[in-house]
């Protein structure tokens, strides 16, 4: 697990201690965030990619890693809401 991950987890568990969200809410947060992270360390090596092809398939990779959360995240609040 790589340490942007590690905080992010971190953070999002600090984060839930500290407010009175309900608990589908804090985790459906944390799931986005960790998504994010995760988007955020693709498209850093996206950058430093050696191809323009591999640019793309890293880049795709963050965008569908962002998706897949927002997706994930509003899929745990509508059931809490249920």
């Amino acid at each position: 697990m790589n340490k942007v991950t590690i905080a992010a987890v971190a953070l999002g568990l600090g984060a839930l201690a500290a407010c009175s969200k309900s608990p589908e809410e804090a985790q459906a947060d944390n799931i986005e965030a960790n998504a994010e992270a995760a988007a955020d360390n693709f498209e850093e090596a996206a950058d430093n990619a050696a191809t323009e092809n591999e640019e793309d398939v890293l880049e795709n990779t963050a965008d569908q890693l962002r998706e897949g959360g927002e997706n994930l995240a509003e899929a745990v609040r509508d059931n809490a809401a249920e």
